[in-house]
Formats: C-alpha cells, structure tokens, sequence
C-alpha cells in the first residue's frame, strides 16, 4: 500500500517538486560546489523557527568561512509532502542537498539507501558534542552502528484543550481525565452544550502522513496493553487487541460526529489549519498535539496574546488507566550531512555553527522544543521562555518512541490507511486491522511477524 501511495505523491508533487529542485545543486561537475553548501529543510506557515535560525546560522558561517556560500533551500510543503520531495531530491547526485533537516525515524532507512553519511569522525573534533545527552545522540544512530545526524531537540505530545469551551460546556477547566472513556465523554458533553465547535481532533488523514500515524494512532496504541513492535523479539505485532481498540476509538470520535468534518481532517494542511485557525478561533475544543505548539503563539505571524489563557494542558490517559497512567510519544529531528555533499567538513562545520549553545538555545525557545543540549536545558533564558515547557517535560517518563527500523516508514503509511478508513467508515476497526496485518506481513515477511493475542 504504501509503494503505491509514495509513487503516486511523487507522480504529483513532481511538476512542483521540480521548481525545488532547479535551486538546489550540489553537482560535482561544477568547480564551484564545494565552496557552496545547500541545505534542505521544511518550511510552513506555522513552521518557520527552523528557518529563522538557519537564515542566521548562515550569515555567521559565511563570515566565518570567507569563500563559502550556503544556500538555503526552503521546502514549503507539510510533513509527507516534504518527505516526498526531498526523496525527489535525493534521487540524483546533480539536486541532493548537503545538508538535510530529517526526522529522526527515517535515519536508520535514509542512512540504509545511501542518502546520509556518517559523521563520526567530524563529531570527535566537534567539542560540544558532549553537551548532547545520551538519548539524543542515540536518535542519530544508523543500523550499522555510525552516527548520520545531530539531534535539534525533542518534544512529547498531549491533549490541548480550550478552557472557555469547557467552562461553557460545565466541564472542569483544571482537567485530567484518567481513561479513554473520560476524553470521550468531555467530547460528547461539548457536542451536546457548545454547538458550532468541533468537540476532539484525532489525526486520521493519509495526507497528514506521519502525524496521522504518530500523533494520532500512535498516541492511543500506546496507551493500551499491546505494542507495534516487540523489541526483545525484533518482531512486528499483528492482530493484537489494542490495535482493533485504537482503531475503535476513531470509529467513535468520527462515527458520533465529535471530530473534525472529513474536508478538513482529510486535508494535507490540517496540522496548519489546527494550529492557526480553529484553535486560536475558538473552533476546536480539543486536539491530541505536540510540544511545539505554542512557540508559533508566543511570537510571529501566528502570535496569539490570549494562548495561555485560553489553553490547557492533559496527559493523554491509558486506554484504562492502567499504570503508568499516563502515555505520550516522542520523535525530534536532526540535521545531517548528505552523502553526496562534495565537502562533508563543511556541512558539517555549517551543522555545528546552527547547533551551537546560542542557535540552540534560539530554535529550542521559539519552536518549544525539549531540550537535548544540557547547557540550553538548564539556561534561564529557556526554563522562562514558554510556561509550557514543565508541562511537556514531565511527561518524558512516560513517552514513547516509533520503531527505529527500516521499514517502519512502510508500516506507517499502513497505519494511515488503517485510521482514514475508520475515520471515513468505509472499513470497521476490525476490518481494517485484518488489512493493515496483511500488510505488515507483506512488508516485513512471515518470519518477523507475531501474534499479539
């Protein structure tokens, strides 16, 4: 399923994808490619922190290196749409980036075909590395045991929830529900009191790529007593119950009408539209949402003076409460160095001058990110920054993180379709379970699939 969705975004984002890909070059037949660095990275209408610190990082690493040009190579698209057409870019030698933004579960496969190259030599010359925590520099390690990107930070998601919504509706505006069923019973109170606001977003799309998978599936499967992936057996799960209750879930937030209309849960710009209309409009009452939210409220095009009083903040409850209580998922990016980047020193020189103590402490603050530099985690300057930051960082405990394994990418788009047919109703949970297992297998084979129950 998945071989099929990816060619058939790249067949149409390619006429786009190719006004990208004209500005970018890195082409070793030009004598002047490696005096010039090119950096890919993902640039939105909510998204524009990591632009703003590279734009500086550049004028700092061009002063510094006199002969040296970076170019800048801004992908305006969401998540799977910037996954598409960097792939797009890295398909040739003539348009692969030297430097590339890249999500931490697509370093192990990136790495795998070749796209990436390791920077461990470059790391023992490079003397804040050791102000990396351990975590962090495990989210650049490739399968081969070599380490392909630095850590930008990372982040926990949970349940944001309006406040004065929940005042209107009688609900308690200091809220932590303790199971599934209590989030559901808010969202149908709110439908019931508060008419005209979207009671609860899950993300169920395929065009949210990703964020579908992790910030919706994955939050909830993670609550339950099952687990995609069994790390002691290295085996994938299939036909688990927490898989079919998960699935459950989105049957009852999109069958009883408590989540988004299909139009906008279905759009590939969902995540903006979110995060800079119907939350801030006072349209969507709850969302299941990452850390970085209110770093686009705090300054910027999408600033919002009344966020902190408006908003709240919940951990997402186990399906039944069951210990730890609580559950969250956890990701970050990096910046790495292309493999075909003529001269990978001064990518990675370019990477240093972005991730130094002051374009850390910079990114981490405006895009709310956790921290994974100790000398910006303990700064003042960030501990004070955005209110939220205690809030996200306590649920580190109990945060989860994706499968780190080639195919996982494979499995995700799998998930996608799994929750978009739910959500849609054109599959029950169980139905779509059966599907997404025959794709596991069909993936990953027989042999590194188990039974879940």
């Amino acid at each position: 399923m998945q071989s099929r969705r990816t060619f058939a975004a790249l067949a149409v984002s390619a006429v786009t994808a190719s006004l990208v890909l004209t500005s970018c070059g890195s082409s070793s037949g030009d004598a002047d490619d490696a005096n010039t660095i090119t950096v890919a990275y993902q640039k939105t209408a909510q998204f524009t922190q990591l632009d703003a610190v590279l734009q500086k990082a550049k004028g700092e690493y061009e002063a510094a290196n006199q002969g040296k040009t970076v170019e800048l190579v801004p992908i305006e698209a969401e998540q799977d749409q910037y996954f598409t057409k960097l792939a797009l870019m890295n398909k040739s030698k003539s348009t692969a980036p030297d430097v590339i933004y890249e999500d931490s579960f697509q370093v192990r496969s990136d790495a795998a075909a070749g796209f990436l190259a390791p920077i461990d030599e470059q790391l023992k010359g490079w003397s804040d590395w050791s102000q990396f925590d351990d975590v962090a520099k495990q989210a650049g390690i490739g399968d081969d045991g070599s380490t392909y990107g630095v850590s930008m930070g990372t982040d926990t998601r949970a349940i944001y929830y309006n406040k004065k919504i929940f005042a209107q509706a009688g609900l308690p505006t200091e809220w932590t529900p303790k199971t599934w069923d209590d989030v559901l019973a808010a969202a149908r109170t709110i439908k019931e009191k508060v008419p005209g606001v979207t009671p609860l977003n899950v993300y169920a799309g395929k065009a949210n790529g990703e964020g579908t998978s992790m910030q919706g599936f994955e939050m909830l499967m993670y609550g339950t007593d099952d687990t995609l992936y069994d790390t002691d057996t290295k085996k994938w799960v299939s036909g688990s119950k927490g898989f079919v209750d998960s699935l459950d879930f989105y049957k009852s937030v999109y069958g009883e009408g408590l989540g988004p209309s299909l139009d906008v849960a279905l759009d590939a710009n969902v995540g903006s539209r979110i995060s800079t209309e119907l939350i801030p409009e006072g349209k969507l009452a709850m969302s299941i949402e990452g850390s970085w939210l209110p770093g686009q409220w705090i300054s910027g095009d999408n600033a919002w003076a009344d966020w902190e009083d408006t908003m709240g903040f919940a951990p997402m409850p186990t399906q039944e409460g069951q210990a730890p209580g609580s559950t969250s998922m956890s990701g970050g990016w990096l910046l790495s160095v292309g493999a075909n980047a003529p001269d990978k020193q001064a990518a990675f020189d370019f990477i240093a001058t972005a991730l130094n103590r002051e374009n850390a402490l910079k990114y981490d603050t405006e895009n709310s990110q956790i921290a994974v530099r100790k000398d910006v985690a303990t700064d003042p300057e960030y501990l004070d920054y955005n209110p939220s930051f205690e809030f996200f960082s306590s649920l580190v405990p109990v945060t989860h993180f994706r499968p780190a394994t080639p195919d996982y990418s494979q499995i995700s788009g799998n998930i996608q379709v799994a929750a978009e047919s739910v959500a849609t109703g054109s599959a029950t949970p169980e139905e779509a379970a059966k599907t997404y297992d025959e794709g596991l297998v069909s993936i990953v084979g027989e042999d590194n699939v188990q039974s879940g129950n």
